[in-house]
């Protein structure tokens, strides 16, 4: 009898577990039994939710409304699996992104499976965006190299073949993948890229050789080079681009763990303004705001091309992109043409964290940077000019008329690296609109 009622109590005991572990959770998703049915497909967006959905692009979310919808265990378009989220499931409701793979094979229809493999299908279909162009590998390619082409759904069909248009003259493509093409640069001049395919066309907003905003191309076409304190060394040899090019560093030159302040080899500086009473920006001391126009700059760029050679990589010290307005920075100070006062050359403007800069560290966190011996082009957008010089956010923020003055420092950025002897070549510095 004691026996029975030990038995009793012990089951009574793990009921009440049972029952309070449910009670903890009331809301865990749990599939549920039969199948689903489905009424129809409508946007996320609540404000749109009166708009009834046939179709939707790849990788865009959009709402099934049915009932025993909990019932899904896995939900197919076409041939691509879709990833479901429990939490944006419920009985009458399933949230959920369309898959950013292209199908193999269309049949226009969803199919809801359950955990029984019981399956429901429904008309939809998926729809493919036209090309996307990103990047190219080098935009000053010389004709007749390999380059590459960055972007999305590149796609290439047997019927309708994918093409590739450099400055209107069509390339040989050689490859061809869903984020990228590599194509025979052909000899042409100045100009954007464009690709069309089955799904539609698109046009870069860059242009290939672009001489738009260019600053500096150490050949004579701007006149520009240094203009500072430092001449850092401007030369060409067997891998040039374009000609000349501007150096940093060399394979006898030391950079430090942390970036150690070396401008001396490190720091190329151009400050506006001439040896006049009054200054004056002429010359090869004009205002960069001459050169380009930066009243959009949160829609443009900071690029150039950049060589790193594997025999001497890059591992320390952040390449501080510094603009500075002629109320920070000029070459002799005193009164300018605009009768306004204004400090000479000097370092103190971009120490510490108050002027924004852009840092690029592409040595961080592998470690190592080198451009495998080859050419590629560098783009740091203006809006992410956000820093200080130790890598922490900025205190201060730019305006249009902050353009004026540019200098190219290696140095600090907030990373610790690793000793090196980094050799750092630079070409073509331009201000470019990036969308």
């Amino acid at each position: 009898m004691k026996r029975n009622i030990l038995l009793f109590a012990f089951a009574a005991l793990a009921l009440c577990f049972a029952v309070s572990s449910c009670e903890d959770e009331p809301y865990k998703f749990r599939l549920t039994d039969g199948v689903p049915t489905v009424y129809y497909v409508r946007p996320v967006d609540v404000a749109s939710a009166d708009s009834l959905l046939n179709s939707a692009y790849m990788g865009s979310s959009i709402c099934i409304v049915g009932d025993n919808l909990r019932s899904v265990y896995k939900l197919v378009f076409n041939d691509q699996e879709a990833t479901l989220n429990n939490s944006y499931i419920t009985d009458h409701t399933l949230l959920v992104d369309i898959p950013n793979e292209i199908p193999e094979e269309v049949s226009d229809l969803m199919y809801l499976i359950t955990q029984k493999a019981d399956t429901v299908k429904y008309d939809f279909s998926v729809l493919v965006p036209g090309p996307s162009i990103i990047s190219m590998s080098n935009e000053y390619a010389p004709a007749g190299s390999v380059a590459t082409l960055v972007g999305d759904y590149f796609v290439d069909d047997p019927n309708v073949p994918l093409k590739l248009y450099v400055s209107d003259t069509e390339a040989t493509v050689k490859s061809i993948s869903k984020g990228a093409v590599t194509f025979v640069v052909p000899d042409v001049e100045e100009g954007p890229v464009r690709v069309t395919n089955i799904y539609g066309e698109a046009t870069s907003v860059f242009h290939y050789k672009d001489t738009r905003g260019l600053l500096f191309d150490f050949d004579g076409v701007t006149g520009l080079g240094n203009h500072g304190w430092h001449a850092q060394v401007i030369e060409s040899d067997e891998t040039s681009l374009t000609g000349n090019f501007l150096r940093l560093g060399g394979a006898d030159v030391t950079m430090d763990e942390d970036g150690g302040w070396n401008d001396g080899n490190f720091s190329f500086e151009y400050w506006p303004g001439t040896w006049t009473t009054p200054q004056e920006y002429t010359g090869d001391g004009i205002l960069l705001t001459d050169l380009a126009d930066f009243s959009d700059w949160q829609n443009m760029a900071l690029k150039f091309e950049l060589y790193v050679p594997s025999s001497n990589p890059w591992m320390a010290g952040s390449m501080q992109l510094i603009v500075a307005g002629r109320d920070k920075v000029t070459l002799a100070g005193g009164t300018d043409e605009f009768g306004d006062e204004v400090p000479g050359a000097n370092n103190t403007f971009f120490n510490g964290n108050e002027l924004p800069r852009g840092l690029y560290t592409p040595w961080y966190p592998s470690g190592s940077f080198d451009t495998g011996d080859e050419w590629i082009t560098v783009s740091v957008p203006y809006s992410n000019f956000i820093y200080g010089s130790d890598g922490t956010a900025a205190t201060g923020s730019l305006t249009a008329s902050d353009f004026t003055s540019l200098t190219i420092f290696v140095w600090s950025g907030g990373y610790t690296g690793t000793e090196c002897h980094p050799i750092i070549k630079m070409d073509n510095i331009r201000a470019v609109p990036n969308k």
